[in-house]
């Protein structure tokens, strides 16, 4: 049992690490985006070309998730992503996924055919612009952003974005 938790623990690790994007002896910004701050202006593009600026969602919570398709942590969270992201249906509530995929478009839909998540809402950053400004560490990385504007949570790595405990949290922000 010891052998498998040890195992499952180093999988884990190797996840995170596969998915920094942090280059050695970098150094973080000084201005770091953090909770309860405001979220910094980007302009992200959708996949059929059209440009998405976050302030043009204020009076909406959102969901800033940058991502990869080539990062495991990613694609775990998917699927719950698309289910939270249906359950918000209606709501002042808007998904944001930003892909830092080199590849850009190409690579995005290329994933999408062979995995079937083209249900995830998804942006991509081809100048780096939205990942630098937001100062990410790896993938995945999300920022909740409140209706004013304001970072009100931080998430390194992957959740369970349709659980019970984060749908409160976000019921919360849209009252």
């Amino acid at each position: 049992m010891k052998k498998i938790l040890y195992l499952l623990a180093l999988i884990a690790l190797v996840s995170l690490v596969a998915c920094n994007r942090k280059e050695p002896g970098s150094s973080a910004k000084q201005t770091m985006p953090s909770e309860n701050q405001p979220a910094p202006e980007i302009v992200v593009n959708g996949l059929n070309g059209s440009p998405l600026k976050l302030s043009d969602l204020k009076g909406k919570v959102v969901l800033l998730n940058f991502w990869a398709t080539w990062c495991p942590p990613c694609r775990e969270e998917i699927p719950s992503m698309i289910k939270l992201n249906k359950a918000m249906t209606g709501k002042p509530f808007q998904m944001v996924a930003v892909s830092i995929d080199e590849g850009g478009k190409p690579a995005i839909e290329s994933f999408f055919q062979t995995s079937g998540f083209s249900d995830l809402p998804t942006y991509t950053d081809p100048d780096s612009r939205a990942a630098k400004a937001y100062d990410i560490t790896g993938v995945p990385e999300t920022f909740v952003i409140n209706k004013n504007g304001i970072i009100v949570k931080k998430v390194i790595g992957p959740l369970a974005w349709d659980s019970p405990d984060v749908a409160a949290f976000l019921e919360g922000l849209l009252k």
